[in-house]
């Protein structure tokens, strides 16, 4: 068998714009956050049926403590709420779950209900959801490297390989697509490492209007896209592994 290259095997997205798109309708920021919410479950369901086998979100990073209280504290609940309503659905969907960030500091009720994600969900493999939260690109380098230090690894063993292998996001294979919404033009700290020979596409879409027809537009970008790794073309196909 083949896989077509021309549909990533691992989307990125910056799921940007949420409270932009309440404020344009006069409510409170947390309508705009639940909406978003709703609008991810959508993307889930068409990624998984175009063939996308993994699929990372940004969904709170390490910076966001800096938002007002209030923001921060519905975010939170609305977490909870989101894993309870929707946790049966997207384990009966084939949908894996992986958590990637920093769990210290985060309530023990939020850390329980990801690790239930988590399990519930750990032998599913129609596509894999890694959700970034209380994530950031810098802590995971970080992170990486103390890992490898406390390994007993030697300066000579510090590799690109064995740094990888100590990566918050280790279990999936580096981004294909990066996309973020919102109209912001930047990483913003997502991925540092992961991301570098990813293609990029930036939307002026705010997320909760990013539906499937917005997705098919940045795959068919992607699509049209000839990537080089170091000057090399790759091919439109390539055999299936793993």
């Amino acid at each position: 068998m083949t896989r077509d290259l021309s549909v990533p095997r691992h989307l990125a997205i910056v799921m940007d714009g949420n409270g932009r798109w309440a404020k344009k309708r006069h409510l409170p920021r947390f309508f705009g956050h639940k909406a978003g919410v709703d609008g991810l479950l959508k993307v889930i369901k068409a990624c998984a049926d175009r063939g996308i086998e993994y699929l990372t979100v940004f969904a709170f990073s390490s910076e966001n403590w800096k938002r007002p209280e209030d923001e921060v504290s519905g975010l939170m609940g609305l977490v909870l709420v989101a894993v309870t309503k929707y946790l049966a659905k997207l384990a009966g969907d084939g949908v894996r779950i992986v958590i990637v960030g920093e769990r210290d500091g985060l309530s023990d009720r939020l850390r329980a209900a990801w690790d239930e994600a988590e399990q519930l969900t750990q032998h599913n493999t129609r596509i894999t959801l890694s959700v970034a939260f209380n994530y950031g690109g810098r802590w995971d380098l970080v992170q990486a490297c103390q890992q490898a230090v406390a390994a007993g690894l030697r300066p000579e063993q510090i590799t690109e390989q064995s740094i990888s292998a100590f990566m918050a996001m280790r279990h999936a294979p580096d981004p294909d697509l990066f996309i973020r919404t919102g109209g912001e033009v930047r990483i913003s700290n997502f991925m540092l490492w992961q991301v570098a020979y990813s293609e990029l596409v930036f939307t002026d879409c705010l997320w909760p209007d990013f539906d499937v027809a917005a997705l098919d537009a940045a795959l068919a970008t992607y699509a049209g896209r000839e990537r080089r790794f170091g000057g090399v073309e790759t091919r439109s196909v390539e055999p299936a592994t793993g």
